[in-house]
Parts: C-alpha cells; structure tokens; sequence
C-alpha cells in the first residue's frame, strides 16, 4: 500500500486498475472461445474480484469517486462478458467491513476490539465520534455501520 503525500490512497485503485485491464484481456479471449457462462464467472472471481477485492477494506473507504467509477468500470465490463449480475465494489467493501469487524469483535485479545462496545440494548455498537471526513470513511466507523446495518 502507497500513501501519497497528502496521505490519500490514490495509487491502489490505479495500480489496481491497470491489473485488472491486463487480465479483462484473457478473459474476453475465453468468451471467444465461447466457453459457459459459470466457467466465465468462476475466471472472474478467481482472478479479476481477487485482484479488486485484495486488501479493499483499507483502501475503499477514502478512494476517490473517480477512483471508485473507474474500478467499477472493469465489474460492468464483467457483467457484460458474462452474461450474469455480479455483486458492485460497495457491497464487496461491506461484507469485507462486517466479517473483518466481526472477527474483531469474537476476539477479546484483538488491540481494536475495544472500540466495539455494545450500546445497552445489546443490538448495536456504539458508533464512534468522528471530526473529519477521512475519520468518518475509514475502516472502524463503517465497520460499525455495517455491522450495525446488518443488526
């Protein structure tokens, strides 16, 4: 992971997006070659999504929306080459906050697992309080939105 010098995580989503581009490539060559659509989809969860979901729980939540378009640019083109609906970046980035805080909040000895206090219904986490809108889209206060969500 680079970080610029106005500590943004712009260099991920181009880095990965020109991976992606590369590997679009073979993929529209086995749709040539006419091959089922679910081969299809099992080639792009095992390389495409692999190489767009890798690490996204860091990196997604303070991209720029150009950043974002661009990368979902390659699921769209997907979803075209497929023939089927496949799940968006945004829904990908949720899961990923929800499983990874989670295991988070199941592991008592975890550093962060104490900014995962229920509030007194037991049903939700206590949201944290945030100044700035890099606080606000990083990991741990979408994380408790999302696991909040799914409550």
């Amino acid at each position: 992971m680079d970080c610029s010098k106005k500590q943004e995580w712009h260099y991920q989503p181009v880095r990965i997006s020109r991976t992606t581009v590369e590997r679009v490539d073979n993929f529209r060559r086995l749709r040539d070659f006419r091959l089922p659509s679910k081969v299809l989809q099992n080639f792009y969860t095992c390389t495409i999504e692999s190489i767009l979901t890798g690490n996204i729980t860091v990196w997604f939540g303070n991209s720029t929306k150009e950043d974002r378009q661009a990368l979902q640019r390659v699921v769209r083109l997907a979803e075209r080459i497929t023939h089927t609906e496949l799940p968006d970046l945004q829904t990908i980035y949720y899961k990923g906050c929800q499983t990874k805080a989670r295991r988070i909040v199941k592991d008592p000895t975890h550093p962060n697992n104490r900014l995962f206090s229920l509030l007194r219904s037991g049903k939700r986490f206590h949201s944290l309080k945030t100044k700035t809108e890099r606080l606000k889209r990083s990991f741990f206060p979408q994380a408790i939105r999302a696991l909040n969500q799914g409550n």
